[in-house]
């Protein structure tokens, strides 16, 4: 039976439509027998219609946040949108000159302002619609773009986007530089009915190519923190090897992190 320790895709309060608390979604990983634990909130325009910094704040206090809780690993990380066939991250193209108080700043991204305490990022589309008639190569451009990112360690639900990419060009990307493909169990509940067929393909072309994966809740709610029972079940089926599942223990997980974007602070 595939073990899986982690759950590295985790949301609260401050995605608006989730509706935990940090502390509520430790204490669930705690329950649920986790290792570690990722809180990775939206930034995206899913959280602010206007993009004012201070609308951010949950990013940029992180630090606050103690490493060990709950006897959990806890990291630090943010599920950022693709925005454009260029693989642009969100924030990315919005400079800053003042912070939350209006005390100027040295010049910089909304992007990397909000990043700066994150360990790890996930680039994810979320506006599908919007890429769904580009051809293969720009899609398949477009994602290897964006992992190309220091800090992004994985392409979020790309089963659930239906976005059509060169799957053998990205996977052989993310196998040279230690990215990791999600396998998330929230997608496994969404229509069209496809989804979970296209999650499967790519399960499947992992196990193939010899990439990693992180199994995900992308939990909105507590109670869903570390419980992935629709995606175990699908690698089981395919009998997906143990050693390319990431999250099957904190140690695994924290040498992808620190093999794409450092050692992780404090730990």
């Amino acid at each position: 039976m595939l073990q899986n320790r982690c759950d590295t895709h985790t949301h609260t309060v401050f995605s608006r439509h989730a509706f935990s608390t940090v502390e509520e979604d430790v204490r669930a990983a705690a329950e649920a027998g986790l290792e570690l634990l990722g809180i990775a909130d939206h930034l995206s325009a899913m959280v602010s219609a206007t993009g004012d910094v201070r609308e951010y704040q949950h990013f940029l206090n992180m630090g606050c946040w103690p490493r060990r809780w709950h006897g959990v690993t806890l990291l630090r990380a943010a599920e950022v949108d693709i925005l454009d066939v260029d693989g642009t991250l969100f924030g990315q193209d919005a400079m800053l000159e003042t912070g939350i108080t209006e005390m100027p700043l040295e010049p910089q991204s909304l992007f990397d302002h909000c990043t700066s305490q994150c360990d790890y990022l996930i680039a994810s589309i979320h506006h599908a619609p919007l890429f769904r008639d580009l051809p293969v190569a720009r899609a398949t451009d477009l994602y290897l773009k964006a992992l190309s990112h220091p800090k992004v360690l994985m392409a979020g639900h790309m089963g659930r986007a239906g976005v059509p990419f060169d799957t053998t060009a990205v996977l052989e990307y993310c196998r040279a530089e230690g990215r990791l493909v999600e396998i998330n169990e929230h997608s496994l509940d969404f229509s069209p009915s496809e989804v979970p067929g296209h999650c499967r393909e790519l399960a499947c072309a992992c196990a193939e190519a010899g990439v990693m994966v992180a199994v995900n809740t992308d939990a909105h709610i507590s109670c869903d923190v570390g419980r992935a029972p629709k995606a175990l079940a699908m690698l089981e089926e395919v009998h997906f090897p143990q050693e390319l599942v990431a999250t099957r223990s904190a140690e695994a997980f924290l040498g992808a992190v620190t093999r794409v974007a450092g050692p992780v602070e404090g730990l």
